[in-house]
């Protein structure tokens, strides 16, 4: 069955990425894509057999042997038919991906506004394999042509930044928005390994704690979809042993994850994450007669029983991260906004209006974390008590 929430929400990504690259911002900059051609040779392409790519602006100064590496989001695709139409996209194929895009937030090479990565080694991955850069398939169906490689993909870019300057590296930042996320969640200890072990490795994860609970009706319907996905693209090999030993394809979810990995890792999240609740709580399929539209496209438009709905929700995302609370070496920046992603944009990574909490912005918050001056465990307080937040207000079309 095609899920029509999951391709409006790709089709949404990319009409977004195309108005993003109409107007850029001051505190942004443009960065050329550079394909990396030689890794179709190792078989590690996009959906549809082109090759991957990834923007990368140079570091310098004292960060020059420090390196970012931002794996971009786009949700996933769960059978045969969401896979073939992710190839007329960029999220498919790098044929329709733009030459240019802008870099900001944890991106930006200012030092006003991003204090401490501005000059580090900065790469936006491109993601075209609707896996997370989890899948790994050999065959190739002749009928459908689509290639499941998004494991290799990873690995292909990686040993190419390797042989640009990243086997130096003495920093590294692993770090994504949304399913790019979860692809740095995922593939936490697996760059920790690729990376030289004088090498100081973390990782962040924005928007990327996805997590498994039940939608309005009832059904576990994102356990079901990534179940499709994971499946479909013989993921559960690529994930971390330790966990899939014990519990197979439930470590696609973050949550079960957690206890196995054993880089520093840093969960930013919305509490009330506006493609979770889109997707996951209010899915279409969920909701037939459209009850949560309005809310789902404002969260000021919900009714008393639609926020009871989203408390919940912000409470079975605190108790799956109750785990996380006790790692020695870990950070979180949990707030009560609706939101998602909020590492990649200038005004809720750092500007004097960001979101804030116990006086520190997201950027404050994972500097202190991933140079030790301070434990940060940041969690909320429930909606609607924080007025820092950059609440997400949709149009009827990105509906």
């Amino acid at each position: 069955m095609v899920d029509k929430n999951m391709s409006d929400f790709t089709e949404c990504w990319f009409a977004m990425g195309v108005l993003v690259l109409m107007v850029v911002p001051t505190n942004a900059f443009l960065v050329d894509l550079t394909l990396v051609e030689d890794a179709v040779a190792k078989g590690a392409v996009c959906l549809d057999g082109s090759p991957p790519g990834y923007h990368f602006s140079k570091g310098f100064g004292s960060g020059v042997n420090n390196w970012l590496v931002h794996f971009e989001g786009g949700s996933w695709c769960n059978n045969i038919t969401t896979c073939s139409a992710r190839t007329k996209t960029r999220l498919g194929s790098s044929k329709y991906m733009s030459k240019q895009v802008q870099f900001s937030g944890l991106l930006g090479n200012s030092k006003t506004n991003n204090p401490d990565f501005y000059n580090w080694n900065r790469v936006k991955v491109r993601y075209c394999d609707g896996a997370s850069f989890t899948g790994d398939v050999e065959a190739v169906n002749p009928v459908d042509k689509l290639y499941f490689r998004g494991q290799r993909v990873f690995k292909a870019v990686i040993d190419d930044l390797m042989a640009k300057g990243m086997i130096n590296a003495q920093q590294a930042l692993i770090s994504g928005c949304s399913a790019g996320g979860l692809t740095s969640i995922l593939h936490c200890d697996n760059f920790r390994a690729l990376m030289p072990k004088t090498t100081k490795v973390k990782c962040l994860g924005d928007a990327g704690f996805f997590i498994d609970v039940k939608d309005v009706s009832g059904a576990y319907h994102i356990r079901s979809f990534y179940n499709e996905v994971a499946t479909l693209q013989q993921s559960v090999k690529n994930l971390p042993s330790a966990c899939t030993e014990k519990l197979g394809i439930q470590c696609f979810f973050p949550q079960y994850l957690l206890p196995y990995i054993q880089t520093p890792l840093f969960l930013l999240n919305a509490g009330y994450d506006s493609w979770q609740i889109k997707n996951i709580v209010a899915p279409g399929v969920a909701d037939p007669h459209g009850l949560w539209h309005n809310c789902k496209l404002d969260i000021k438009k919900c009714s008393s029983s639609q926020l009871e709905t989203m408390q919940g929700f912000r409470i079975e995302m605190l108790n799956a991260l109750k785990v996380f609370q006790s790692s020695a070496s870990g950070g979180m920046f949990i707030n009560s906004c609706y939101a998602h992603c909020q590492s990649e944009m200038q005004e809720t990574w750092l500007e004097d209006d960001s979101p804030r909490l116990n006086g520190l912005s997201i950027a404050e918050a994972v500097g202190n974390w991933y140079f030790g001056k301070a434990v940060v465990k940041e969690t909320d307080c429930p909606y609607p008590c924080d007025s820092t937040c950059h609440n997400r207000v949709f149009t009827p079309k990105e509906y």
